[in-house]
């Protein structure tokens, strides 16, 4: 029975060949076997051919390869990268500043700190981004921002840092970018979508900060 469900790769849940657990297939990574019998990961879920589930996790997908557990549940040889989970992680982050990308053409984010203090004051944010590499007092200084407007609005804004500058000017067309803020639309929900997959991937929950509503020792940055 086990081996028919892995093999199903129609059915609304998919099973990890690491946790043996079923879960979404948003929840999942799919990989399927070029032909060339290199092991290649399908993040769009489109390729043709069987394909086989890990949980969307950096460390399941280690164990994966550590286990030889594709070979195994493809029932062939394959190929596989001794670096794949640095291979997929690296092209969720080129799809989350694609996602980013879309959200400036569509015109939901701004850059610089003057505009991201406006958007901040008067605009219905969902995320604020900061580099990586970005000053700690400019981003104290925008956690202050903030925290002020969660005075008055108390929906949620993200505190974003999973890129460098280098990521945050490729994906808004800027020059250095170091914060930026993005308002509600479309674009920027569907970056949110790839952000959180990135995140949940690496296992990063410690670097999201939701701001805390009227609750005293949020998570806030300071």
């Amino acid at each position: 029975m086990a081996h028919r469900r892995e093999e199903d790769d129609r059915g609304p849940e998919r099973l990890c060949i690491v946790t043996r657990a079923s879960r979404p297939p948003a929840e999942m990574l799919r990989f399927v076997a070029a032909p060339d019998g290199r092991l290649t990961p399908d993040l769009k879920r489109k390729l043709p051919g069987r394909g086989v589930w890990v949980s969307l996790s950096a460390d399941l997908v280690t164990q994966a390869v550590k286990r030889k557990a594709f070979a195994r549940s493809l029932k062939q040889p394959v190929t596989v990268p001794a670096d794949l989970a640095d291979e997929i992680d690296a092209l969720l982050v080129k799809d989350a500043i694609q996602a980013l990308s879309f959200s400036s053409k569509a015109g939901e984010a701004v850059t610089g700190f003057t505009k991201v203090e406006s958007a901040i004051n008067r605009a219905n944010i969902v995320a604020v981004l900061h580099a990586s590499d970005a000053a700690p007092d400019g981003v104290r200084k925008v956690g202050q921002l903030l925290r002020r407007r969660q005075q008055t609005d108390r929906r949620p804004v993200h505190v974003i840092d999973a890129f460098d500058s280098n990521d945050l000017s490729l994906a808004l067309g800027g020059v250095h970018v170091i914060h930026a803020a993005l308002e509600a639309g479309p674009a920027s929900t569907g970056f949110l979508a790839c952000w959180g997959r990135l995140n949940a991937y690496r296992g990063a929950t410690a670097s999201v900060a939701t701001l805390p509503t009227d609750q005293p020792g949020g998570s806030a940055p300071d």
